[in-house]
């Protein structure tokens, strides 16, 4: 051997020096992998919207999956089949018992169209009459022509208005079929890997005691489940009270109609709570269409009666439901809801509360398990031996 060489033992490799990254470099990766993300995450945006709907739907239907499985004793595949044969079963149910008011009160509006419609011609000589005798020069109705020609006439000058809207909204229609398949289909694919899933965000998250009310996905699905069960109460809440409140405006004469459709009223407000942010408007189109045939005032009550009833709805009822289902200040329902709707219109108001939710269980879970070092302190040091 050469003189001043160490001789490397047989079959032993010698590792590698590690590569030291300094700090600027760091903080440097640090700000550009950020804006990468948030780049890449606002140019995906309707793809995250519709994970975050999915994830929505599995959250919600993960429990009974795994009740299901366990009381059948099934494959998860076989679960989330039932689960959502179930589920797609109990809207067929909903709907059949629901069917048979419904549906005799919307016959005995389209039977009653046609006086409706001498009604509507009244008012419109009515109004012509007062603008005559007033000296106004406004011509809403040409002598001995009905209402349905009237309506005609303006249909007719907007024909190519109507067209091209009613291109739209199939287009809008076909955009929203495909994306509902999405996300049925994204949801059943979390449904199926939710172990896998629930088992990377365990790894994810500080650990707990092992218990289920100290589990973090557990935590989620409550929390998810606490925004579902506290959604369906609100539109039962209100709907329930447009249709005793349509009752209670017929018996008293305000408007007449009420009383007779106040079932069909109060089902399709209801039903029309469960979209946020626009709901409540469209839930109020019947009504005020049938107050607006039969009288101009009766319109106006009926306007005056829901604008009410919207007022106590998100001032009142809204805030104090979701504040105790979520366990979340009204305030912040309320601030969840407007930047929901602002960010992503419907969509984002109907996903805002459930993350709203989402974050609060983490919010927390977080606390209890991880405890930041204050700052402009230091650590007293341990006295010396």
């Amino acid at each position: 051997m050469t003189e001043g060489t160490t001789e490397q033992p047989t079959g032993v490799s010698k590792v590698p020096a590690k590569a030291i990254v300094p700090r600027w470099v760091q903080i440097v990766v640090l700000v550009l992998g950020t804006m990468l993300v948030s780049g890449i995450a606002s140019a995906a945006a309707p793809v995250l919207v519709l994970f975050i709907v999915a994830s929505v739907i599995a959250l919600i239907l993960n429990p009974l999956v795994v009740r299901v499985s366990r009381r059948l004793r099934l494959r998860r595949g076989w679960s989330v089949l039932l689960v959502y044969l179930g589920f797609f079963a109990a809207l067929v149910v909903i709907a059949g018992l629901l069917a048979n008011p419904v549906t005799s009160q919307v016959r005995t509006i389209s039977n009653e169209v046609p006086a409706l419609a001498r009604s509507a011609g009244h008012n419109l000589d009515s109004i012509q009459h007062w603008f005559d005798s007033h000296g106004y020069h406004v011509q809403i109705k040409r002598q001995g022509q009905s209402a349905v020609s009237v309506l005609e006439r303006q249909l007719s000058k907007s024909s190519g208005d109507v067209v091209s809207f009613t291109q739209t909204l199939l287009q809008s229609a076909a955009t929203l079929s495909f994306s509902l398949i999405l996300v049925f289909v994204i949801s059943i694919y979390m449904l199926l890997y939710a172990d896998s899933i629930g088992r990377l965000v365990r790894s994810v998250m500080p650990p707990g005691d092992g218990s289920a009310e100290d589990d973090y996905p557990t935590a989620v699905q409550r929390a998810v489940f606490g925004y579902v069960r506290g959604q369906l109460l609100f539109s039962f809440i209100m709907g329930l009270s447009a249709g005793v409140v349509m009752w209670l405006a017929g018996v008293i004469g305000l408007f007449p109609q009420g009383e007779t459709y106040a079932v069909f009223f109060g089902v399709f407000y209801g039903l029309m709570e469960l979209v946020p942010y626009i709901g409540p408007a469209l839930g109020a189109i019947p009504p005020i269409i049938v107050a607006l045939v039969n009288h101009p005032l009766d319109a106006v009550w009926v306007g005056i009666i829901f604008v009410a009833l919207q007022q106590a709805e998100g001032h009142v009822v809204a805030p104090q439901i979701f504040s105790h289902s979520l366990r979340i200040n009204p305030l912040l329902v309320l601030f969840a809801l407007l930047l929901g709707a602002s960010l992503y219109g419907v969509v984002g108001a109907l996903i805002a509360l459930p993350l709203m939710a989402i974050l609060r269980a983490t919010a927390v879970y977080l606390r209890r398990h991880v405890e930041l070092e204050p700052w402009g302190t230091s650590r007293p040091q341990p006295p010396a031996s």
